[in-house]
């Protein structure tokens, strides 16, 4: 989605870059830099006769060249190029992809305008972290206005934090009430209610780390669905397993009860491979419904995550212990 104009590379546009065609020698380019001063100097842009974009040579590269080699020899015949009227994000998204320092300008005939500089992709990055961490927690507000927030009424940070965490109150309502289908449990061995709130904090925990993750790496990542979520699924059950084989021995001598033991270290190990997916998958669906994964999947992942766990740990309770 493309955002106003004060969001897209045009604000960040630097026109005055160093140019050359592709016959120019390395010396003779590096002569012609000595003294000059440019708006950003990351990388040389190769340019046709039509001053259209066909090649860059990053600086570095530039000066380890012979002083006889022609530029055509040494450049990227393929850069990384935007339009003024693209997304800021997805600019810096192209030049951590693309691994360059500065992202190239582009019109819509492949001219070349000039670049969006390290400096900007820098400030870009810092921006988009913020709003999201403030959408994350629920915060959502522009980035002027957030300048702002601190200073607020009570009234109005009240508002506008308290909608997505009366997700996070109905939730807990369902959390209580998947409590009261096992009062018979918890009557017949009290023992087991002492490890609700620890397998619950494990998991929103784990699944905090996956949320935070996927909301700031989804824009930035290329790796199809599948295998992010198994790779999550992965990395979940392996914390999970560490964190229960710490746990096992614990409960075993603090209680006296093996069975007990394994049930919390199973629930634990459960709890991590499906906090870690829904960490990740959540965000995913949120933004494909086009909602901004960063205003609420802090709090749906916490409910999802804290019904979950009391439903694996009840269960595995139920099968091990009674």
């Amino acid at each position: 989605m493309q955002g106003p104009l004060s969001e897209t590379a045009a604000q960040y546009l630097v026109t005055h870059v160093p140019r050359a065609r592709p016959q120019d020698r390395a010396g003779d380019v590096r002569a012609h830099l000595a003294g000059a001063r440019y708006e950003a100097l990351d990388a040389v842009y190769v340019i046709d006769d039509s001053a259209c974009l066909i090649g860059l040579v990053p600086l570095t590269k530039l000066m380890a060249a012979a002083p006889a080699q022609p530029l055509a020899e040494i450049m990227n015949a393929t850069p990384p190029r935007v339009l003024l009227d693209l997304d800021q994000e997805h600019v810096a998204s192209l030049a951590i992809d693309a691994a360059v320092s500065a992202v190239p300008v582009v019109d819509a005939a492949g001219h070349l305008l000039g670049c969006v500089p390290a400096q900007a992709l820098i400030a870009i990055l810092r921006r988009e972290h913020i709003e999201d961490m403030q959408r994350f927690v629920g915060i959502h507000h522009s980035n002027s206005q957030a300048l702002h927030a601190i200073s607020a009424a009570p009234l109005t940070r009240a508002r506008e934090r308290l909608p997505w965490l009366l997700v996070g109150l109905a939730g807990s309502m369902v959390a209580t009430f998947i409590m009261s289908r096992f009062e018979q449990t918890l009557t017949a061995q009290v023992t087991i209610a002492f490890f609700v709130p620890g397998i619950v904090y494990l998991a929103d925990a784990i699944g905090t780390q996956s949320e935070a993750i996927a909301v700031r790496g989804l824009s930035f990542n290329q790796t199809p669905l599948l295998r992010l979520i198994l790779g999550e699924l992965a990395t979940g059950m392996l914390i999970g397993l560490a964190l229960g084989l710490l746990a096992l021995p614990v409960a075993w001598l603090a209680f006296g009860s093996l069975r007990l033991a394994a049930a919390v270290a199973l629930s634990i190990l459960a709890a991590g491979a499906a906090a870690t997916s829904i960490g990740l998958l959540l965000p995913w669906v949120l933004a494909r419904t086009g909602i901004d994964p960063a205003l609420g999947s802090g709090p749906m992942a916490t409910i999802i995550q804290d019904v979950l766990s009391l439903l694996v740990y009840f269960t595995m309770v139920t099968q091990l212990v009674l």
